[in-house]
């Protein structure tokens, strides 16, 4: 069994998501979303490295993975972003976990089967893959449909090497 943690990065909502892989079976462990307290954006990102480090030590993940952020018309908030999304590769990586980087498009053609999905699609994929899995929002959702790609994708050949060895066995 391998447990992946899945990271959705943003300044207010971090979402995260934790999936178990058993051969070629996924399974829902938890989900969530860290909320940065008000203040500084030191104060901020502080908030969201202790939630998120909670996270990392309550569930000990084997493997991390975190969507890729792309530079938009604000280059201000692009900066903010980047600041939350180098506290999402640092928390796993503290803990000793190798941490997958997935653009946007591979997180949502893997989980959805086109690269512009919108929201609700990945939602309601993710909720078909996970079945019973209660989801703390769109950024949680985010979360697991990327810890879902980074089972399809990771450096332990994915679902299809697992599901490729147990037709070999």
């Amino acid at each position: 069994m391998t447990r992946i943690l899945g990271i959705d990065p943003g300044l207010r909502n971090l979402g995260w998501g934790i999936i178990d892989m058993t051969g070629s079976r996924l399974t829902h462990v938890a989900n969530g979303v860290c909320q940065s307290l008000p203040g500084d954006l030191g104060d901020r990102l502080l908030s969201l490295h202790t939630q998120l480090t909670d996270v990392v030590r309550q569930y000990m993940p084997d493997a991390a993975a975190v969507e890729q952020t792309f530079v938009n018309k604000d280059g201000a908030g692009t900066l903010k972003l980047g600041q939350a999304r180098g506290i999402a590769m640092l928390v796993p990586a503290q803990a000793g976990l190798k941490v997958g980087e997935y653009s946007p498009n591979t997180v949502k053609k893997t989980v959805v089967g086109v690269g512009h999905a919108a929201k609700v699609q990945v939602l309601h994929m993710v909720q078909m893959q996970l079945p019973g899995a209660v989801i703390a929002g769109p950024d949680a959702a985010d979360a697991l449909a990327i810890a879902i790609c980074h089972a399809h994708h990771g450096p332990t050949g994915g679902l299809a090497a697992a599901v490729e060895r147990a037709r070999a066995s």
